[in-house]
């Protein structure tokens, strides 16, 4: 099997798996009994969130362990009251869903490479908005958002309200789920108010997420019961899931500049030979402001699907845009909103690469790719 779907799952590292399992088995007790070995699991749920902490910049009170990235923006839009949401036409459809629960949304749209700008959230604030959430990286195309450009338009927006003794908040969160792996997160530096991760995409667990929420935003929780997690999100705490999570974040900033160089050339020879072999083709990633792992790429008068199904024929995965818009079997609203046609769509592959690539298995998903777009195009002939 050649794997090019990182952007949906990873693979959880060995070494991961490895820090989890004690809790699994000997150290499965409830870190709020008050017996030694439950104490001694507490301290140990602790030191990981602290660890977790320390790679973002941040304090460990500052975090709610969730189960995944959805819970987590969930979370986050508790933060928007009664004003509206403004978040770009682009984003995973758990954000645009979430924004569009109380009110209808204020949508920023993209530049036709995915670019949201900063002039154009300026340009798309009223009064009313109380709550935005631009991605730090799209989910399809992979494009690195200018969030710290767009947290200075809101810090000018803010001291305007407050020069005008306007009442209402401005809250900014950033999904940066798909980037951790790859980038330095601090969340600080991002000049964000609340973020949002997920341990699936850094090979962690599945099921585990966290939000980093700022010291004085008010949140309310989605879920109540025993308080844990300072009383935002109550459940008995998953142990070995927030431990696979720390070890995760710790071996992605080990390995990161390798991996960035790594991946970069992979995707260089993926790129170099398609283009070769098909001088139409689009690539719909910037490749030099997307991140290294992504390809999106579109075959025109071609059917993607039937390509994803091929392709699996022979040992390889891909998959036409994200997990969740590819299980709906709807047309990718983000490469709608980039301005390419129904035709461009229908013929569009999503290829992220990541820990279960070289440059063998590249080449191979190369040739098999180039020979699968063939057989189609003499087929649709």
């Amino acid at each position: 099997m050649i794997y090019l779907d990182h952007a949906a799952a990873t693979p959880m590292d060995p070494l991961v798996l490895s820090a989890m399992m004690p809790y699994f088995s000997d150290q499965f007790f409830n870190p709020s009994s008050p017996y030694a070995p439950a104490v001694m699991v507490k301290r140990d749920y602790r030191q990981a969130k602290a660890r977790i902490a320390q790679v973002l910049g941040v304090g460990a009170d500052e975090l709610v362990m969730t189960a995944g990235a959805t819970e987590s923006v969930n979370l986050a839009f508790q933060a928007a009251g009664e004003g509206s949401c403004l978040v770009s036409s682009i984003e995973h459809a758990s954000v645009l869903k979430a924004s569009g629960l109380h009110r209808e949304p204020v949508l920023v749209q993209p530049d036709h490479k995915g670019r949201i700008s900063p002039e154009a959230v300026k340009a798309a604030l009223t009064p009313e908005v109380s709550f935005v959430s631009i991605a730090l990286a799209n989910h399809e195309l992979g494009y690195v958002q200018p969030i710290e450009e767009i947290a200075r338009v809101l810090d000018v927006e803010r001291e305007r309200r407050r020069a005008a003794g306007e009442k209402t908040p401005l809250v900014f969160h950033t999904d940066a789920s798909q980037v951790a792996a790859l980038v330095d997160v601090k969340c600080k530096r991002l000049g964000v108010d609340l973020m949002t991760l997920s341990a699936a995409k850094v090979y962690g667990p599945k099921q585990v997420g966290l939000l980093w929420v700022r010291p004085g935003v008010c949140l309310n929780p989605t879920i109540v019961g025993g308080g844990q997690e300072l009383g935002m999100r109550s459940g008995t705490e998953n142990v070995a899931g927030v431990i696979g999570f720390a070890e995760a974040l710790n071996l992605a900033a080990k390995r990161r500049n390798g991996e960035v160089k790594r991946l970069r050339a992979l995707r260089d020879i993926l790129v170099s030979e398609l283009k070769s072999a098909f001088p139409d083709i689009i690539i719909s990633s910037d490749l030099k402001k997307s991140l290294v792992n992504f390809l999106n790429i579109s075959f025109s008068g071609l059917d993607a699907e039937r390509l994803v199904f091929l392709l699996e024929t022979q040992g390889v995965m891909v998959s036409t845009g994200s997990a969740c818009a590819a299980n709906a079997s709807v047309r990718s609203h983000v490469l709608a909103a980039i301005g390419l046609s129904d035709e461009e769509i229908d013929g569009s592959l999503r290829i992220t690469l990541g820990h279960l690539n070289n440059e063998d298995n590249i080449k191979k998903a190369t040739a098999l790719i180039i020979e699968a777009v063939k057989t189609e195009k003499g087929r649709c002939r």
